[in-house]
């Protein structure tokens, strides 16, 4: 049986070292790291994920500055709101929160957050230096790099591995393919327009599954040993819920546990790791700002 990657304890002690070192910063600046999280609209899943962050913040020390806008707002006001943001010396962090409504420019909002504040990692310079050889992103994404923590953390060796990443999204899959590609793994990406992704998929040490097709991935497309990271959260019938539906990932967890060396569950696996790597970005800009103005 796979060893299964436990994502909350894993943003437990890394909540922990981060709250450690707010209580550090503010101690020596008197300052504490600010996120500020703008929400247009009321979808319930970006209002249930954006309270997640807002709670999250509280318990760390980190202040948190809630822009709740109407759906209907327009795509220049949203802008303002943006730009007032980006000169508030508190606000160390700017997060918009995605998909935005059909009548806003999604490119257009992210290329308007400072590059300081980018803390979702988003901004084309970020994601340009990302891709670049020897060049250092100011932020990484959060779900990628909540990929590449809990393979670290659980000692899986990336080096001269085969890695696959399934899905190719700016979100999650292009940005995993890059940071894979950094820690010197060779990798492949799988999607919608790929051929036999199955005997790709069994060829790699390490597979992250980012393609939002639930349960796509069975057993059998595993290779024994492999680590796989499960980013995807569908929602699929089950009547014996209270809901009405249950969570399940883009692998088939109940098989693929039996063949694979690692294995993350869904939910608590790479879930719980996001919302953290988002505060530990906020963290590093806030103390990249501290130590300039210092």
């Amino acid at each position: 049986m796979a060893t299964v990657i436990d994502g909350k304890a894993v943003a437990q002690t890394i909540r922990s070292e981060i709250a450690e070192e707010v209580r550090a910063l503010s101690q020596k600046y008197g300052k504490v790291p600010g996120l500020a999280v703008v929400i247009v609209g009321n979808r319930k899943d970006s209002q249930s994920y954006v309270g997640m962050k807002r709670k999250a913040c509280a318990e760390l020390g980190i202040k948190s500055f809630d822009i709740d806008l109407p759906e209907q707002v327009s795509e220049s006001d949203l802008i303002k709101q943006v730009h007032q943001l980006n000169v508030n010396p508190d606000v160390h962090g700017i997060l918009v929160q995605l998909p935005l409504p059909k009548h806003i420019n999604e490119e257009k909002i992210l290329s308007e957050i400072s590059l300081e504040k980018d803390v979702d990692g988003f901004h084309p310079l970020n994601i340009g230096k990302l891709a670049m050889k020897d060049r250092d992103p100011l932020f990484l994404p959060c779900t990628p790099k909540a990929c590449m923590e809990l393979l670290s953390r659980s000692g899986v060796s990336i080096k001269g591995k085969k890695a696959v990443v399934v899905g190719r999204s700016n979100i999650v899959g292009l940005p995993a393919s890059l940071l894979l590609l950094k820690a010197d793994a060779t990798v492949t990406i799988v999607h919608s327009r790929t051929t036999q992704p199955e005997s790709i998929i069994r060829e790699a040490d390490i597979v992250i599954a980012a393609a939002g097709q639930p349960m796509m991935i069975k057993g059998s497309w595993i290779k024994p040993g492999a680590a796989v990271i499960d980013v995807g959260t569908n929602a699929v019938d089950d009547p014996t819920k209270k809901s009405g539906y249950r969570l399940v990932g883009d692998v088939d967890f109940e098989e693929a546990s039996k063949v694979a060396g690692w294995i993350t569950p869904v939910p608590g696996g790479v879930g719980p790791m996001t919302v953290t790597m988002l505060l530990h970005n906020t963290l590093e800009g806030a103390k990249r700002c501290f130590e300039k103005n210092h």
